[in-house]
């Protein structure tokens, strides 16, 4: 289902969250069990400030200069910055200083490279729900081991797993997959209740199959600004 086109960030919002309140109540959960991330990449700082004054709290970006820049430019806000793309290694040290929630963490150097002293930071494990490596995260049956790693290093909370539902895969069925991951990686690590999982596209199924954490960004942004 898309949400229908609106010139006003403030109507958009409205609406994304009423199908969000709307998911909920036909899951029979709670509307506290959710936090809508809106994913800001490509547009401008003034756009988050909007946000901000509608009651949002909670940003994701996935460039490192990109998101450094707005950071700075929005210090004035509350804001509690995601990062919501693939992190190279080397940018680590720098994103954390900010972030403090990364969702894509995917292999053993990027935890290395994260982990240590400074403020502690949330971590999801990323799960990659294909068959191309190009497209992040482990796959499921290297959870346990990636998870035991996050675990054990000093600075990080494994906060659940993350996943992205492949373009060619019905959603909810994929999300279904990475709910029963869930499950099994709590029996070793039980504080690692939550899910990061639904885009604008599919965020009603990936709370029907226990998303707590959404990553919604034209449905609430609109397209990216024109560049040139």
């Amino acid at each position: 289902m898309e949400t229908p086109e609106s010139d006003s960030v403030r109507d958009r919002l409205a609406i994304v969250r009423e199908r969000v309140d709307a998911a909920l109540r036909t899951a029979g959960r709670s509307p506290d069990d959710v936090t809508t991330i809106v994913v800001t990449k490509f547009h401008p700082a003034s756009l988050v400030r909007e946000l901000f004054h509608e009651g949002v709290r909670n940003v994701g970006e996935s460039r490192h200069q990109e998101a450094e820049l707005k950071v700075a430019e929005l210090s004035d806000l509350d804001l509690t910055w995601h990062f919501v793309g693939q992190l190279q290694s080397k940018k680590a040290r720098k994103v954390r200083e900010y972030a403090r929630v990364i969702h894509a963490v995917d292999r053993e150097s990027l935890v290395a490279s994260l982990g240590g002293a400074g403020n502690p930071v949330d971590v999801f494990l990323q799960v990659n729900l294909t068959d191309d490596p190009a497209r992040g995260g482990v796959q499921p049956a290297e959870v346990g081991r990636l998870a035991d790693r996050i675990e054990s290093t000093p600075g990080l909370t494994l906060q659940g797993l993350m996943a992205v539902a492949p373009l060619d895969a019905e959603p909810r069925r994929s999300f279904a997959l990475v709910r029963e991951l869930s499950e099994r990686l709590q029996r070793e690590h039980p504080n690692a209740v939550n899910l990061s999982m639904g885009m604008s596209g599919d965020f009603e199924e990936a709370i029907l199959e226990g998303a707590t954490h959404l990553r919604i960004g034209t449905a609430i942004t609109g397209n990216r600004p024109a560049i040139g």
